[in-house]
């Protein structure tokens, strides 16, 4: 049976149980036993302060190709990871890659172009993917068209999937596990070699003018601005702290690429096929655009994404049906009461962030 088939079943299993037993509810994987919850009012204790910060076990499994990067950390380096990195997401940081989000976004039109008006469905998600794997690479490591592939991604599914491949051992020593490693011995090797290449280059400008990469993107003098990827951000704090070695960089990079386009695979995914279930709606936004832009093919701007005012209730209707990461999980760190059950400390703790945003209260 294929993930994706697996994934679907689990998915129905987990929803049955959920409407069946809603709010907060016990169920046994294997020998161990593990609390779900679906109530706001018990995610909340969970999750709204600092005491129950560690991932579950489900989280380990990335820990071969994303180390202890920002998700899969804990305790001081996680805060210490999360402080130094917190600059590059700034807006005006994210303003100076808009060009890229435009020029990507017009390439995946003209890829779907040719689906428009044949009237058959077509799978988005394959198309999404590819754009989003382009812009991540971009944007994190200034590395056009050569990023690799999201095999990883299914290989970690692949796994999680499958309880008997939980145990490291047998892993290791098995089709996936083969297939895992080399994967990452891909993906490690292209990271660490654009890291390379990105720090000699810094090197070399300190050289040549006294400064590394620029605090600001410069103007070339085209009116075109020279942008900065976040691996040069996170090179550039790194100078001032010395905080990080080689393979931090090189973690929190990888995490960036995972996390950055599987989300937003899913979170476009879903909402092209909710625009496809609602063409009145569809019409408005396509309506809210071209008052926006009067004929124009230039590139949205930040202040173009400002004005789309029903376009960004559709996305976060979208989120709110289908969160990009719909179930996450934590380790409960000290006992807790929910519900008026008591719940150990060290218990698995399964959070519906799907049944959450469907809860009719």
């Amino acid at each position: 049976m294929s993930v994706k088939a697996m994934s679907c079943q689990i998915f129905y299993v987990i929803d049955e149980r959920t409407r069946r037993y809603p709010e907060i509810h016990r169920i046994w994987t294997g020998t161990r036993a593990e609390v779900r919850i679906s109530k706001a009012e018990y995610v909340e204790a969970v999750i709204g302060g600092n005491k129950h910060i560690e991932k579950s076990e489900g989280y380990k499994f990335l820990g071969d190709w994303l180390g202890e990067g920002l998700l899969t950390s804990k305790g001081e380096r996680w805060f210490k990871h999360r402080k130094l990195i917190t600059p590059t997401f700034h807006f005006n940081i994210l303003d100076g890659f808009c060009d890229v989000f435009a020029e990507n976004g017009a390439v995946l039109a003209d890829r779907l172009k040719p689906f428009a008006d044949t009237g058959a469905p077509v799978d988005v998600f394959p198309f999404i993917t590819k754009a989003a794997l382009d812009i991540i690479c971009e944007t994190a490591m200034r590395s056009e068209g050569k990023c690799p592939d999201r095999r990883l991604s299914e290989l970690f599914l692949d796994r999680l999937v499958r309880p008997w491949l939980h145990n490291n051992y047998l892993f290791k020593r098995s089709e996936y596990g083969r297939k895992h490693q080399k994967a990452i011995d891909i993906v490690h090797g292209y990271t660490k070699k654009v890291i390379r290449d990105r720090k000699e280059l810094l090197r070399r400008q300190r050289e040549s003018n006294g400064e590394g990469i620029p605090a600001k993107p410069e103007d070339t003098g085209l009116g075109v601005k020279k942008r900065l990827a976040f691996l040069d951000l996170l090179l550039q704090g790194n100078e001032k702290s010395n905080q990080l070695s080689d393979d931090d960089v090189r973690e929190e990079v990888d995490t960036f690429m995972f996390e950055g386009h599987d989300t937003t695979t899913a979170g476009m995914s879903w909402a092209l096929f909710l625009l496809g279930l609602a063409p009145d709606v569809q019409k408005r936004v396509h309506q809210e655009i071209d008052s926006i832009f009067a004929g124009s093919d230039r590139p949205a701007t930040m202040a173009d994404l400002a004005e789309m005012k029903l376009l960004e209730r559709c996305l976060k209707e979208t989120l709110r049906l289908y969160p990009s990461v719909s179930f996450f999980g934590r380790t409960l760190s000290e006992d807790i009461t929910l519900g008026g059950y008591h719940v150990p400390a060290g218990t698995l703790l399964g959070v519906h962030a799907y049944h959450v945003h469907r809860d009719e209260r």
